[in-house]
């Protein structure tokens, strides 16, 4: 039997931009897909801090160290910039990996650009 589990989760990362205007994704700092483990246009759900909507979309990279958060196409209907986050991506796995799993998880308490700073600063 296959389990769907949680393979890594961006934490209250804060909305930089809703652009309607644009085709559906979110567009997330290439810096924070590396420390997550999430690819450009892997499927992702999306939790809403703020109002409680929750949605899939795809990823896009976004510009390194820039922080930027963007939802885009219908879903921009569905968040504010300045809106708190949860990114979260699954992985269909057998049990024996389901019991060893241990999610990337990056916990950015809303301030995306300061914790970006904070984690190269460790790495260095």
């Amino acid at each position: 039997m296959k389990r769907i589990m949680l393979k890594a989760k961006i934490h209250r990362a804060k909305v930089t931009d809703a652009n309607i205007n644009y085709e559906g994704s979110i567009e997330i700092d290439s810096k924070l897909l590396k420390k997550s483990d999430i690819l450009p246009y892997e499927q992702v759900q999306i939790y809403d801090i703020n109002n409680g909507n929750r949605f899939e979309t795809y990823v896009i990279e976004g510009k390194s160290g820039s922080g930027v958060i963007s939802v885009n196409g219908a879903a921009a209907r569905l968040v504010s910039t300045g809106d708190l986050l949860i990114i979260a991506s699954y992985a269909l796995m057998d049990k024996d990996e389901a019991r060893n799993i241990k999610p990337k998880i990056i916990k950015l308490g809303g301030r995306t650009k300061k914790r970006l700073r904070r984690m190269e600063k460790r790495e260095n």
